[in-house]
């Protein structure tokens, strides 16, 4: 098992997943000096082995971009998902992309799925909660029973889908919320089948304006 990061090995260590994402190589430490303002190379080489001790990387330190990090798969295995506005929409369906979240492929069923943030706990039964990132997948065929995500008068609605003669109702696992019958001419679209939820347990916590060097001068 591994060992928690300090802030700046967590900096260092998400730096180069991030480098080697987008060069496909990995930073010498030269450059791993220049992006933090760390002076010493010593210092640098001190915080990847402390990355490796902790079981986050492997080195070769007979090689300059000698860091292996284990368990990146790298961009082929992985697929940039888009997250959406869960609120308000259009009738041209949900708003654009607010960022990316990449997810191994192996999880998605399609190519055009999406993230979107769950507004309420009407789906606790089902295992949805308010701000669960709930996966949509828009080219699945939405059946009976079937968790959707639904645009109902320019809202986005996560419920269970029940056909009832010639309308729609969008059902909830909690009692105490009603639900939602939407006939043929009404402001209404499936924008897809739930096929995933993410639920983080904590909240992102901002970068540190400090620098590194001054983390370093602080003991971090």
């Amino acid at each position: 098992m591994t060992e928690p990061l300090t802030q700046l090995e967590r900096r260092v260590y998400h730096y180069l997943i991030d480098f080697l994402a987008e060069n496909t190589y990995q930073p010498s430490i030269r450059e791993i000096a220049k992006k933090f303002r760390i002076k010493s190379t010593k210092t640098v080489s001190d915080l990847l082995h402390s990355l490796e001790s902790k079981g986050y990387i492997q080195r070769d330190e007979s090689r300059s971009r000698g860091v292996h990090i284990f368990g990146f798969a790298a961009a082929g295995a992985t697929q940039p998902v888009p997250v959406v506005s869960g609120g308000p929409v259009d009738a041209a369906g949900p708003r654009k992309a607010e960022r990316y979240v990449t997810v191994d492929r192996r999880f998605l069923p399609s190519d055009d799925v999406t993230f979107l943030r769950a507004s309420d706990d009407a789906m606790s039964g089902r295992g949805v909660l308010a701000h669960d990132y709930v996966l949509v997948s828009p080219s699945a065929r939405a059946k009976d029973g079937d968790l959707v995500a639904a645009r109902v008068a320019g809202t986005t609605h996560v419920r269970t889908l029940t056909h009832r003669g010639a309308s729609i109702v969008l059902e909830a696992s909690q009692p105490s919320t009603p639900p939602i019958a939407v006939g043929p001419t009404d402001d209404f679209a499936i924008l897809g089948v739930v096929c995933g939820v993410f639920r983080p347990y904590f909240e992102q916590e901002p970068e540190p304006q400090e620098s590194a060097a001054e983390e370093v001068a602080a003991g971090v």
